[in-house]
């Protein structure tokens, strides 16, 4: 097992709260490399704005399935 992967199992048993603070100090630490002019990292996709515009009357709006 690579270290990345028992990184990646760590964080994924890590509380809600826990994993919060994560992704703050990542985003912290990719501001601070790019402002010491570092290579900037692959940019993570947030998808927060779709999740949380998405109600229960949308269902079936973004589905391939096609409508009998």
């Amino acid at each position: 097992m690579t270290t990345l992967e028992e990184l990646e199992q760590a964080i994924e048993q890590l509380p809600a709260e826990d994993l919060e603070k994560l992704s703050r100090w990542m985003a912290q630490r990719r501001a601070g490399l790019a402002r010491e002019g570092a290579p900037s990292p692959i940019p993570f996709r947030d998808h927060s704005a779709f999740l949380n515009s998405y109600a229960p009357e949308d269902e079936g709006l973004y589905s391939d399935a096609e409508v009998r």
